[in-house]
């Protein structure tokens, strides 16, 4: 006799529902850039004067840096005895004093830009100011750059910018630290505050400058912070911390 397979039938299994949620996830994110492009021009546009007012403020602030980088490299500057830098044997961090403050530069710039085009402006007049008064700090102090610091090799573009006895107060540290005064709402801000003293170190450790440069570049970097509000604030009335 032939034997009958008496169990019953296994139910037909649906089709794996990966494509289709593949495909879910992905509209969902078109619809999310989509959205976010049309909050960013939107933003820019209610903007867009403040934006080109501090692109101008930069473009001024940049010119006098590069004058007084200018003046301060072909004056007359003395070297100073140095409580730390006697004590520290200087040690080559050429990559990290160039690239690690391109990068923070970059993203101090690169981040409200794309992400909060709202504060775009915001971040780029405190930028101005910081340069203006650093511009400003380095005329009036003939410091010249320790005998025993660490050469540097920026790339062409920003060797431009690089000059020689600019010592107060340091870019390096106050730029950064800037950043994290900005973006004050934002964990990012924690990521500026460790570049900050990253770079302090470094600029130290490289004798590129002299203590009391960066000391005091987190003091003054506060003092502008807050005179930058003020003059926001008269500018626009919408504006605040």
């Amino acid at each position: 006799m032939t034997a009958v397979d008496t169990r019953p039938a296994m139910p037909a299994r649906d089709p794996p529902a990966r494509p289709a949620r593949r495909a879910n996830i992905v509209e969902r994110l078109k619809k999310y850039f989509r959205q976010g492009l049309r909050d960013w021009i939107r933003e820019f546009l209610e903007y867009k004067y403040l934006i080109a007012l501090s692109l101008v403020l930069i473009a001024v602030a940049m010119y006098l840096y590069y004058l007084a980088g200018v003046y301060v490299s072909s004056t007359y500057s003395i070297q100073v005895p140095d409580l730390i830098l006697d004590h520290v044997e200087p040690v080559d961090l050429d990559f990290l004093f160039v690239y690690g403050y391109v990068a923070l530069i970059t993203g101090l710039v690169l981040y409200p830009l794309f992400f909060h085009i709202r504060i775009f402006h915001i971040a780029i007049s405190q930028l101005s100011l910081l340069v203006m008064l650093r511009s400003l700090f380095m005329i009036f102090t003939h410091l010249e750059t320790p005998p025993d610091s660490v050469p540097v090799h920026f790339p062409s573009v920003f060797g431009k910018l690089y000059f020689e006895n600019d010592m107060f107060f340091s870019g390096h540290t106050a730029i950064p630290f800037l950043g994290f005064y900005l973006f004050h709402t934002s964990p990012i801000r924690y990521v500026f505050l460790a570049g900050s003293i990253v770079m302090a170190i470094t600029v130290l450790v490289m004798h590129l400058h002299y203590s009391i440069d960066v000391f005091s570049a987190f003091f003054i970097t506060y003092c502008s912070y807050r005179i930058g509000n003020v003059c926001l604030r008269m500018i626009d009335a919408r504006y605040h911390e």
